[in-house]
């Protein structure tokens, strides 16, 4: 059974009264395959319909677009800038599609995020991308973006005012997946160590909300810490090497949100423990511990690929603006796993263990292109769409 079916009240804003009939059908309107991949969800997140649907852009294009981003300090926010930077924005420029990208960064500070999408929207931006941000905090400003005929689109996270569309990963399935599959490489059986993302955010919490109900399921499995890794590896690795050093106790798995597990991995080969199975999650880094040590776990995950997440919330964006018409607030993509011969394909034997890069899921199989019209009223492919005359 679905947890949670969104249904939005009449809202009042900037725009007019809004009703009810603008946030129809949502999730029902989806195909069967791709509900069911709604069937463990944070049950915050918005599923309902938009009002997005009938969006038209207030200019023809090139568009001028917006990344209000909260944070730079990983390797999986750097492989996200180097996606629109050098891959997408210029795509879509020779397009004829897209003719700026301004990129801020708000350095996790709400105030300062509000304060830069205000004066994109007061510069004339025709869209804005945000990442990662405070379920609630922004969507006045989501609001006012509205109001001036400005989209925005949420990746690796979720908002919930009604005029964002969410793009990104089911974080809660995620969550259930990795504490799963580690659950089982562990035997059923152990003490477990968890590092977070930041608290408090809809990415990390989520994905404990995951973490947690699947390891509910076994009684004989008990989760001994918790240390928030900021998704980056420096700080998860000192902060696990603190628990090692203070907490004797036998640690049989540890559960990563990335980008942490090459921090992690870091952590307890200087701790003089014995490598347990570490829940990867696609840093090349920690994945070159894997090439050289192939028998360490049986697979692991892809659960925010950045640059493939890049290319689905751009994707949904560009569509948005063309009038393809969104059929959910929350469009959602499950965590695909990966095996040491995927590794093996990706990097070779003498990989480097510092490596900043990630190994992605291949092709377009984070949002296929089919899998994408399933989500829009008037699906075209998004490169090759141009203005009716």
């Amino acid at each position: 059974m679905l947890k949670k079916v969104y249904t939005a009240l009449s809202v009042i804003t900037g725009l007019g009264l809004m009703t009810t009939a603008a946030f129809a059908d949502g999730l029902d309107s989806l195909p069967p395959d791709q509900k069911q991949l709604y069937e463990l969800v944070d049950p915050a997140i918005p599923l309902g319909g938009t009002p997005l649907k009938d969006f038209v852009a207030k200019r023809p294009p090139p568009w001028k677009i917006g990344y209000a981003s909260t944070y730079a300090g990983n390797t999986w926010r750097a492989q996200i800038l180097t996606e629109m930077n050098d891959v997408l924005f210029p795509k879509y420029k020779e397009a004829g599609l897209v003719s700026d990208l301004v990129v801020t960064q708000s350095d996790l500070k709400d105030a300062t995020q509000i304060q830069q999408m205000r004066q994109m929207v007061d510069d004339g931006v025709d869209a804005i991308i945000i990442c990662c941000s405070n379920v609630t905090a922004i969507n006045q400003t989501i609001e006012y973006a509205h109001s001036k005929g400005v989209p925005v689109f949420s990746f690796s996270g979720y908002v919930t005012s009604p005029y964002a569309i969410n793009a990104t990963e089911n974080n809660t399935q995620g969550g259930y997946t990795a504490a799963k599959w580690l659950a089982e490489e562990i035997g059923g059986k152990g003490n477990v160590l968890t590092v977070s993302g930041i608290p408090g955010f809809a990415s990390s919490d989520s994905f404990n909300v995951g973490a947690k109900k699947a390891f509910d399921e076994y009684k004989d499995i008990t989760v001994v810490g918790d240390v928030a890794g900021k998704w980056t590896d420096q700080v998860a690795q000192v902060e696990v090497q603190k628990f090692l050093a203070t907490n004797p106790t036998e640690i049989a798995g540890i559960l990563v949100q990335s980008a942490s597990e090459n921090g992690v991995v870091n952590a307890v080969q200087q701790s003089g423990r014995d490598m347990m199975p570490i829940v990867l999650g696609g840093e090349a880094s920690a994945a070159c511990y894997w090439r050289k040590n192939p028998d360490f776990i049986s697979k692991s995950f892809h659960f925010w690929p950045p640059r493939a997440d890049a290319r689905l919330v751009w994707d949904v964006m560009m569509r948005t603006l063309q009038g393809q018409g969104p059929k959910i607030q929350s469009i959602l993509r499950p965590s695909l796993p990966y095996t040491i011969d995927d590794v093996k394909e990706a990097i070779p034997e003498d990989c480097d263990p510092n490596s900043t890069a990630w190994i992605e899921p291949k092709g377009d199989a984070w949002w296929p292109a089919d899998v994408a019209a399933q989500y829009f009223e008037r699906p075209e492919d998004p490169l090759a769409w141009r203005p009716k005359k």
